[in-house]
């Protein structure tokens, strides 16, 4: 990027540099689509949800409105529903609990691993054995990195609970070999512009290898209908547009490549930081295809670091500044601060810093160079 230090401007997320090469490829399936006239379950539907089962590895995969409502889909299938209880991390996105009580559930938390942001699964095994009437589990792979997915699905078994894999931020990535969104009983994805795999609006899908599961959430997203007037479940409207499927369809076709690009950028990070005064973030062995959704830095004066970059032209992002225990609408769980101080502590801590694939490599030694300062 051109300019001077006063004027230099880097944004976290460049979605224009990295559709530009891409655009007429787009365009073209768009014009397909809407010369077709099939807006809603067209066949790009189908087309895509093949591509999404082959790349993430499992027997099904089933399109939806977006990342939420996978969420919602997921948890419906499983049967949890009113007064049930389901566990997960209080650092995350809303949705993953919010999800929970629009099934008619209660959210339990369990505090995360401070190296990895995912949830802990000691924690899991203590929360599981003290808190009776938890049905289903849902671990967040947050930023593009696994949280531990075997002593979970150990937990799990011990349990009969249900294991929802939360994988908005982490298509492509891999846990021992295996893909995420395969190794639970269902997986869930978003599509949302921010993701490796986004959209031109809002999206998601959900997975699995469970032929009974598969075909309550094909159903479940188009009113519980298998057959058109006739409902088998009480669903939702939640069916992923044509258009978006066309265009993801595309973007498909050129993730590995985007991810390749976010893994070397990350690897850059990892050089022009060292020594830089932040904690830098940790990849664990089990996790063996790290997509980095987000390269997130940590700082005891978060706050000030990212005033000073925004000060210097510098896009970053907090995720996320308050944990779900501490969030207003959950008040009534009565969680209190304290209860999950390594959660409490990301969230006052984490800062994201741009990685996707079309940053050059100057912008972040400029970058680098104001973290630097800042520490000095």
């Amino acid at each position: 990027m051109s300019g001077t230090a006063a004027t230099r401007k880097v944004q976290l997320l460049d979605l224009k540099a990295l559709h530009a090469p891409i655009r007429d490829e787009i365009l073209a399936e768009v014009t397909r689509v809407i010369d077709a006239q099939s807006f809603i379950m067209g066949p790009d539907i189908k087309e895509l949800e093949k591509e999404i089962a082959a790349y993430c590895q499992v027997q099904y995969a089933y399109g939806c409105a977006n990342g939420s409502d996978a969420l919602l889909l997921a948890l419906l299938a499983a049967g949890i529903g009113h007064g049930d209880r389901a566990l997960t991390t209080p650092f995350t996105f809303f949705a993953t609990a919010g999800a929970i009580v629009r099934a008619g559930a209660v959210p339990v938390f369990a505090d995360i691993d401070p190296v990895t942001f995912n949830i802990c699964p000691d924690q899991v095994a203590d929360v599981v054995r003290k808190c009776p009437g938890i049905k289903a589990m849902i671990p967040v792979h947050l930023f593009g990195g696994a949280a531990n997915m075997d002593p979970l699905m150990k937990v799990a078994a011990e349990r009969g609970l249900k294991v929802i894999e939360d994988g908005a931020q982490a298509i492509g990535a891999e846990y021992k070999g295996k893909r995420l969104m395969s190794i639970g009983d269902i997986g869930t994805i978003s599509f949302f512009p921010s993701k490796n795999l986004g959209g031109f609006g809002d999206g998601g899908a959900v997975t699995t290898n469970d032929e009974g599961l598969a075909q309550r959430l094909s159903a479940l997203r188009v009113h519980g209908s298998k057959k058109k007037y006739y409902h088998e479940w009480v669903g939702v409207n939640s069916r992923l547009d044509t258009l978006q499927a066309a265009i993801l369809r595309v973007k498909l076709r050129h993730l590995d490549k985007e991810t390749f690009g976010r893994q070397k950028n990350a690897e850059i990070w990892r050089t022009l930081l060292a020594g830089s005064g932040v904690t830098l973030p940790v990849v664990p062995d089990y996790t063996t295809r790290h997509v980095y959704n987000q390269f997130v830095i940590r700082s005891p004066k978060r706050d000030a670091l990212k005033q000073h970059l925004a000060d210097n032209g510098v896009g970053t992002e907090i995720y996320y500044p308050l944990s779900m225990h501490e969030q207003q609408c959950f008040a009534n769980l009565g969680y209190r601060k304290g209860d999950f101080p390594e959660s409490e502590r990301a969230a006052a801590e984490s800062l994201a810093i741009p990685v996707h694939s079309a940053l050059p490599k100057e912008d972040m030694e400029y970058v680098a160079g104001l973290i630097r300062a800042f520490s000095a």
